[in-house]
């Protein structure tokens, strides 16, 4: 389980910084304080799956890729 939560923090805040956005903008968009998404970032915290739907939704790719179970990003 630690891993999935490392390699999904890994391509979370990549997937961020490909979009230019700091750490409290994404805060804002998911309705969470900072510190809460540092930590998802960090992969302290196991998301519940609205919440993953709705990053792989907002980045454009799958859920799949985000938990690190595929290599490709699955961007439509």
């Amino acid at each position: 389980m630690d891993k999935i939560m490392e390699s999904f923090g890994e391509r979370l805040r990549e997937l961020r910084k490909r979009e230019y956005l700091r750490q409290v903008d994404m805060a804002q968009l998911l309705n969470c304080t900072d510190r809460h998404y540092q930590r998802m970032e960090y992969g302290y915290i196991n998301i519940p799956s609205l919440t993953l739907i709705a990053l792989a939704d907002y980045f454009h790719v799958t859920t799949d890729y985000l938990l690190g179970r595929e290599d490709e990003d699955g961007e439509t």
